[in-house]
Formats: C-alpha cells, structure tokens, sequence
C-alpha cells in the first residue's frame, strides 16, 4: 500500500487529513516536527509526503531541501502563503505541488491522486541507481538485470516488477501494491494480469521456474522477493 507521510505541526488538522487520505485508500503516518520527519523519511522511505511550510525549528523549505538532496519522492506543500513568489520559492526547491489553507480535505486527497498519477512507474527508480542481491544485479540507470553476468532480457513491465521487488526485498506485495507501486496507477490491466509477467520474470530469473528461490508467492496475499536467496 502507498505510505503518505503527513508533517504538520497542528494536531487536530493532522488528523483530519490523515483520516480523510486513509479514506482515499492510501496508509497514513504522522510526523509533527521537522525532525520526526526527517527521521520517518530516512528509515521508512515514504511514497508521498506532504508537508507544512510552517514548522517549527526547521521551517517546511528546509526540510523540503534536505529531502531533494536524497530523493525524488513526490512533495505537496500546505501554506498559508498566497503570493505567486512564495509559491515559486516551494516549486523551485522541488515541490511537486502547492496547496494553500484553507483547504478541504477531499481536495488535498485528490491533489495526492493526481501527483502520483503524474509519476507511473516512478518509485522504482528512487534510490540506488544500482541493487545487487547475490548474484543478481539490477541497475536502474541502465534499465538492465543480470544474473551471474549474463543478461535477463527483461520486457519493460517486467524490469519494473523486479526492480519494485528488490527494492523492499522480503516485503509482501499484493498484486495491487505491484500494479500501484511498479506500473502507476494508470496501467490499465487486470489484476491477474501480474501473475502472467510474474510468470513470465520467473522464466528468465529462476534457475526452476517451477521451484523459485527470488520471487516467492505468497498464497491468498500476492508476491515477494526472498532478500539472499541463492
């Protein structure tokens, strides 16, 4: 499921917006502080995150900046500024879009749609441009997957269910998270539709397809790639 990290200093309006996104379908973590927040983003990597200029200590532009530094995850600012310079100033720094208060919650949940169906595919190439896991190689710059040297000669679709999977290796995906996170929320396929291209990876990345050592299924919840499986 895609993780939206809300940073809002304001309590009450934190939960709203947190209760109205999880009503979008989406799973929720509040931070209050700057700090909480820069902590959240470096240990749990967040899909979204939607942010406040008007923190205390470090002010949402500076955390804004700090996260442009290590990642292109997608960031909506709240401000309460309504002037075009000000919001330049948080485009500029890497915002991806700019909402200001007051502000309905169902609006801000449609505004987090909308950024992440501007980005199919996009949270795959977060990161390392290259992850290595025993003798498996992928490298995200290069749109090329190895095993022991030799090429895979992965499809697109197929690349990109892969590079979803090793990203978060022993993570369980539903084939919803893998359509969401891998193909973006404007593929237009079924949801059986990833078992054949899970099927299909298996056939180039699995020593016996029939018995698979990376991508593990896991029954009645979806697929998995097993972290040091050789």
């Amino acid at each position: 499921m895609t993780k939206i990290l809300v940073v809002d200093d304001d309590l009450a309006l934190s939960d709203v917006l947190a209760f109205a996104i999880r009503r979008a379908g989406f799973e929720v973590v509040n931070a209050h502080d700057s700090l909480s927040a820069l902590e959240y983003f470096s240990k749990e990597s967040p899909d979204l995150i939607i942010l406040d200029w008007g923190l205390p200590r470090l002010d949402g532009l500076e955390v804004c900046t700090r996260i442009r530094n290590e990642s292109d995850v997608p960031i909506i600012m709240l401000t309460a500024r309504t002037t075009e310079e000000d919001r330049l100033i948080g485009l500029d720094l890497g915002a991806d879009d700019y909402v200001t208060k007051p502000f309905s919650p169902k609006e801000l949940a449609a505004r987090v749609r909308a950024v992440l169906r501007r980005l199919p595919g996009e949270t795959i190439q977060r990161g390392p441009e290259e992850v290595q896991h025993g003798r498996l190689t992928v490298n995200f710059l290069k749109h090329e997957a190895s095993l022991a040297g030799k090429p895979l000669n992965l499809s697109p679709i197929e690349f990109k269910l892969l590079g979803a999977l090793v990203r978060e290796p022993d993570r369980v995906f539903s084939r919803a998270d893998l359509i969401e996170k891998a193909l973006g929320c404007d593929f237009e396929g079924f949801d059986r539709t990833i078992d054949v291209h899970i099927l299909n990876l298996r056939r180039k990345l699995e020593p016996d397809p029939n018995h698979p050592r990376y991508v593990k299924t896991v029954y009645g919840v979806g697929y998995k790639f097993v972290r040091g499986a050789e």
